[in-house]
């Protein structure tokens, strides 16, 4: 990965609340895509973990530790849906915390 200015591995991302682009993995849902999320220390809606930025009280998205293979910074002011980096594609197996277990 490219730690410099592109995607990392998920175990660096920050647990501050702020907001991060992450690559969710491709499943039967569907392929890989990304997606704005933060980490949230648990309220009375849900537990603590990983939400999508458009998650609201009673509407919580929630992504399991598996299901998100890396993250990025926010890259700079005016970032519309079209304009999203595209998912990580590369050997996670070989690159990301280094086992496919």
């Amino acid at each position: 990965m490219d730690e410099q200015d592109g995607w990392r591995n998920m175990a660096s991302a920050p647990k501050d609340g702020s907001r991060i682009l992450v690559t969710i993995r491709a499943s039967e849902q569907g392929p890989a895509e990304v997606d704005l999320a933060y980490w949230s220390n648990g309220d009375q809606y849900a537990s603590e973990g990983w939400r999508a930025s458009d998650s609201s009280p009673g509407h919580i998205i929630e992504y399991a530790e598996p299901e998100l293979k890396c993250w990025m910074p926010m890259p700079s002011a005016n970032l519309a849906r079209t304009s999203m980096p595209a998912p990580w594609e590369g050997d996670d197996a070989q690159q990301l915390d280094g086992s496919g277990i």
